[in-house]
């Protein structure tokens, strides 16, 4: 881990780190925010997923988030959105594929299987390194946007046990639908969709994940929500199968950093909310100490 950046926000530190990537065989850039808390004691952290083109700068410049994780003693731990590199296959000419386009998926095909890894990379690597060499506890949630809010999703209602809460904003609920998800699962998945299902929200809720609390804000105004977001088709599988959605339906709000800032607050305290819950049901039944 090779500490590259570190700026002076709210009381705490905003840092950026360079490693080697064993999921993703490339050199992977991350941004981490420790609250002031963090000086003293391990925190919990609030895992962010990025959508499709950005980079972790996006939402550590856009979101105005570390003024509440500050607040509320949250780490904010922020990948990029997928590997980069001259050797990390790329399509330059199209933005919702190759890099800036991971979609948090482990590749099986040629040529991107040997690096395009995010799931693994976001939901097993990265913890275990920010864990091992920062203030971070392994109490985790996980959030994002976009393709972002695909990944948190998807991290969520595949590996429950991993966080203890999970939102999105404006996630690409049902990508077997809808012409990004068709395009990056054909290339990095190859083309038998069953081979698809497992990074999908509404086929994994479908097909019988366990039943964790869903926290959902959508703005009306977005402009891709009616071809590439599909929200409805996760509000009807939801109610289908007692599935615990709370789908937030925000008027006139787009699908910009603008709504993000707007409701980031809220969201973290969410999390911090669920995050104490648990820590507090662990202290209560830990055997007394002798």
């Amino acid at each position: 881990m090779e500490h590259i950046e570190a700026i002076k926000e709210f009381g705490g530190w905003l840092n950026r780190y360079r490693h080697r990537s064993q999921a993703c065989d490339c050199d992977m850039t991350f941004s981490v925010y420790l609250p002031p808390a963090a000086a003293q004691e391990k925190v919990p952290a609030v895992y962010w997923l990025s959508g499709l083109t950005c980079t972790d700068d996006n939402f550590r410049v856009k979101a105005g988030a570390q003024r509440y994780a500050a607040e509320l003693g949250l780490a904010l731990v922020i990948p990029d959105t997928s590997p980069r590199g001259a050797e990390v296959p790329d399509v330059p000419e199209r933005y919702d594929l190759g890099q800036g386009a991971g979609f948090y998926v482990n590749a099986t095909q040629s040529p991107w299987a040997r690096h395009y890894r995010m799931y693994d990379y976001v939901t097993c690597e990265l913890p275990a390194l920010v864990e091992a060499n920062l203030p971070i506890t392994e109490a985790r949630s996980i959030t994002g946007h976009s393709m972002g809010g695909h990944g948190a999703l998807i991290c969520a209602l595949r590996e429950p046990e991993r966080y203890r809460s999970v939102s999105a904003f404006a996630p690409i609920c049902h990508p077997m639908a809808c012409g990004w998800g068709q395009g990056c699962f054909k290339a990095y998945l190859g083309p038998n969709r069953e081979d698809w299902v497992t990074y999908d929200a509404v086929r994994l809720i479908e097909e019988g994940a366990q039943a964790i609390p869903l926290l959902i804000d959508q703005g009306t105004a977005d402009e891709f929500l009616a071809q590439q977001l599909h929200p409805a088709s996760l509000e009807r599988i939801c109610a289908a199968r007692d599935f615990p959605l709370t789908l937030r339906w925000q008027e006139d709000y787009d699908h910009s950093y603008h709504f993000i800032a707007t409701f980031i607050g809220e969201h973290l305290a969410y999390h911090a909310d669920k995050l104490r819950e648990t820590r507090t049901t662990e202290t209560a039944t830990k055997p007394a100490a002798r």
